[in-house]
């Protein structure tokens, strides 16, 4: 089984890519900046758009995970709706399932989140809403890891110190939720 994963940093982060391919036994590879947004994935004019764009057209993938700049579902929803219908038809088009990567509102009480002055449940909602839309629309899977932080951050430190990226227990839960995605999906073809 061949994966690809698509995003940012928090793609990135304590080696998710590598969590997850211990997890599923597959190979795992990431296309990943730091602050990129999907729409980059799209985009063949800049150097994560080309590569992106040149291993979607010419390598064989089974799955193929997309995950959007945190908080570009709310903040540029036109842009993260568009993406994700061309990214999955590509993905599509190519034989591969895409997966959506939903991620988490920022750390509760945390500096990042005040700073936005934003209010830690409404964020988790309306992520966890344009996650779902994009899913049901496109026909992907979702590894709903937003949802997960939200039901376990109470209780587990799932962040970095900087409220916005996810810990070391944060990005195995993150490659956990992903590879049940993939599990459940197998288990429903048989």
């Amino acid at each position: 089984m061949r994966i690809l994963m698509l995003g940012n940093s928090l793609t990135s982060a304590n080696n998710l890519p590598r969590k997850l391919a211990e997890l599923t036994g597959g190979e795992v590879v990431s296309h990943t900046r730091g602050g990129a947004r999907l729409s980059e994935h799209r985009n063949p004019d800049t150097k994560l758009g080309e590569r992106t764009q040149a291993a979607l057209a010419h390598e064989k993938w089974d799955y193929v995970v997309l995950q959007e700049m945190s908080h570009g579902p709310i903040t540029a929803p036109k842009s993260f709706f568009s993406s994700v219908e061309n990214l999955c038809r590509q993905i599509r088009e190519q034989g591969a399932v895409p997966i959506l990567y939903a991620t988490w509102a920022y750390q509760k009480n945390g500096a990042k989140l005040r700073a936005k002055g934003w209010d830690y449940d409404e964020m988790a909602r309306k992520l966890s809403e344009a996650y779902h839309k994009a899913a049901r629309e496109n026909g992907a899977l979702l590894a709903d890891v937003g949802r997960r932080f939200y039901e376990l951050s109470q209780t587990q430190d799932l962040y970095a110190d900087d409220g916005i990226h996810p810990n070391e227990r944060g990005s195995r839960l993150a490659a956990q939720t992903i590879a049940a995605a993939i599990q459940e999906r197998k288990e429903n073809l048989l």
